[in-house]
């Protein structure tokens, strides 16, 4: 006698494996190379729409439109964080890329009207979402924030030898220039100006050497330390934090391939096993027989 499940009756059964694997196929469907070219497309779109906006000849010429595309863009974006809602379920909540673009999504669908009017100038913040999408950017990002303690310590020493020199200047070049060096602040600012080499020789030190003709003495080392020491010690510590976070994608990498073998060496031992016992149940079925 046979019993018929009908799985229409049961939700349970109908609703377990398949579930799982709706959801398996929509995560790779939303992780896919495809769906992310589509969605990096519809951000460049929506960024050139974005960009004409500010054009008053645009808006005059194509103003329907460039909403009509500036919609669209928001709700393919609604539709991809619903779909990998979907897809990862509570997990989609463990990555920081996801909760960046969940975040960017939601806050544009705020009224930009009233007090919230600002925001309308913040929609141009769904662009930061190449950098969520495209895996390069997101590797130059994590090596910024991996390098932020260690910027920390070069801004704490900057800001020290900028004090310092500050005071200096004050007390060196204060009475005859007070508005470049009249107080800390503006010899800080003004010194500022000199790191950057922004008209710092002819705009400033060459009119203080002619009334200070050894001004040079100061001013030349605070630049070798700060604009050229400086900045090399930001870009070594950038290359090496960028070292790093490539060294830990090719670890992973190693690490994958290692337990893709091990998977593949125990599965093919599995099979010769069941292939021996097989074998050996034939045996015994025709010394049985």
């Amino acid at each position: 006698m046979s019993e018929v499940i009908d799985c229409g009756e049961n939700p349970a059964l109908a609703s377990g494996p398949g579930r799982k694997t709706s959801r398996r196929n929509l995560a790779v469907f939303v992780e896919s190379r495809g769906f992310t070219g589509f969605i990096i497309a519809v951000i460049v779109i929506n960024a050139i729409t974005l960009g004409l906006e500010t054009s008053e000849r645009a808006v005059n010429a194509a103003g329907p439109l460039l909403y009509f595309l500036d919609r669209a863009a928001l709700i393919i974006f609604t539709l991809e964080i619903a779909l990998r809602l979907i897809a990862h379920r509570a997990r989609f909540f463990s990555g920081g890329w996801n909760i960046f673009d969940f975040v960017i999504v939601t806050a544009s669908w705020i009224p930009a009207a009233g007090a919230f009017s600002v925001l309308r100038a913040m929609r141009i913040l769904r662009v930061l979402r190449l950098i969520s999408v495209v895996p390069q950017m997101r590797k130059i990002i994590s090596a910024l924030f991996s390098a932020l303690p260690g910027m920390g310590s070069i801004i704490a020493v900057l800001l020290l030898v900028f004090y310092v020199s500050a005071v200096m200047a004050t007390q060196l070049f204060g009475n005859e220039f007070p508005q470049w060096f009249g107080s800390v602040g503006a010899s800080m600012y003004s010194l500022f100006q000199v790191m950057t080499l922004e008209s710092w020789s002819m705009g400033m030190v060459r009119p203080i050497m002619e009334v200070y003709p050894n001004a040079w003495a100061f001013f030349v080392p605070f630049l070798i330390i700060t604009s050229f020491t400086v900045l090399n010690l930001f870009i070594a510590l950038m290359v090496n934090s960028m070292q790093t976070v490539h060294a830990e994608d090719r670890q992973f990498a190693v690490e994958a391939q290692e337990m893709a073998h091990e998977d593949r060496v125990q599965l093919l031992e599995s099979i010769t096993d069941m292939r021996n016992e097989l074998l050996l149940l034939q045996q015994q079925l025709g010394a049985h027989r």
